[in-house]
């Protein structure tokens, strides 16, 4: 059994078993296809950790594409943009105007220039600089959590914030995440963050090491507790090997099919997911 599927599996049980269910309170989300609540069962404060020197962090439960994983990292990290037009995929497409822009979110907050002692940079270019010139700093981070654009964003940030870290040789990182909808988003963020980690330590020198989750709103939606409950009966398998291309040594040179999964099998795919909105 790979780790990230025991992790998944044990804050499952936790979640199913020990979470607070939203039951009677007003929430904000609805069903898609009747317009009834959606509620969760929730537990609060989930903190996972994946050392990413020992595995690549995808489930193996059911598949998860790396490749569409990653091109919506890009969009954010490295295009650092707002519009779904720059997106190869549709998993935006309800959040966008008829522009396809998202107002100032993710990419745009991600792009916007500061000013430093050394310069002006925007956030990804800070952290370049930082692992380049002071690795050892405690101040290495991002957020996408600005609250003077919240009212000009479609959708308020759900990984919001990474703090950067090195330890001897290894690059640590703690991802914050605000909510997750852990069947259909968890996964799917963890090896986005996992590649973010392999991508700013190769092309520092640096060995990619512990990927921290933090998410204070870890939630299963009531539709999909049948769904999870048989999901985490499947049968897992050892985690495959992620390989990175070795020849790329800009951050802003990398692309989907630079990333690609040695010995990767995962069960079936899960179709007809409810989904909320």
């Amino acid at each position: 059994m790979s780790r990230a599927d025991q992790i998944f599996i044990e804050m499952c049980k936790d979640i199913i078993v020990n979470g607070y269910s939203s039951e009677g309170e007003k929430v904000r989300p609805v069903w898609a296809d009747t317009n009834e609540p959606a509620h969760t069962v929730k537990k609060f404060g989930v903190v996972n950790r994946y050392n990413l020197s020992e595995e690549f962090p995808i489930l193996t439960l059911r598949p998860t594409s790396l490749n569409k994983a990653v091109d919506e990292l890009l969009w954010i990290w490295q295009k650092k943009s707002n519009n779904i037009n720059d997106l190869n995929s549709k998993i935006w497409d309800a959040w966008a105007d008829e522009t396809g822009s998202i107002g100032k979110a993710y990419g745009y907050q991600l792009g916007v220039k500061h000013k430093y002692k050394e310069g002006e940079f925007d956030q990804v270019d800070r952290v370049l600089y930082n692992l380049q010139h002071n690795k050892y700093s405690r101040r290495i981070m991002t957020n996408m959590y600005n609250h003077e654009d919240l009212h000009e964003m479609n959708l308020y940030p759900c990984a919001y914030s990474v703090t950067f870290n090195v330890t001897e040789n290894r690059l640590n990182a703690i991802l914050n995440q605000r909510s997750q909808d852990i069947l259909v988003a968890n996964n799917w963020n963890v090896c986005q963050y996992a590649v973010l980690v392999h991508m700013f330590a190769q092309v520092n020198g640096l060995i990619a090491g512990e990927l921290v989750h933090v998410i204070a709103d870890a939630h299963i939606y009531d539709r999909h507790i049948p769904i999870i409950q048989e999901m985490i009966k499947r049968p897992v398998y050892d985690a495959p090997v992620l390989k990175v291309n070795d020849q790329v040594t800009d951050f802003y040179q990398f692309t989907p099919e630079d990333f690609t999964l040695i010995g990767y099998k995962a069960g079936e795919q899960i179709k007809g997911i409810p989904v909320a909105v």
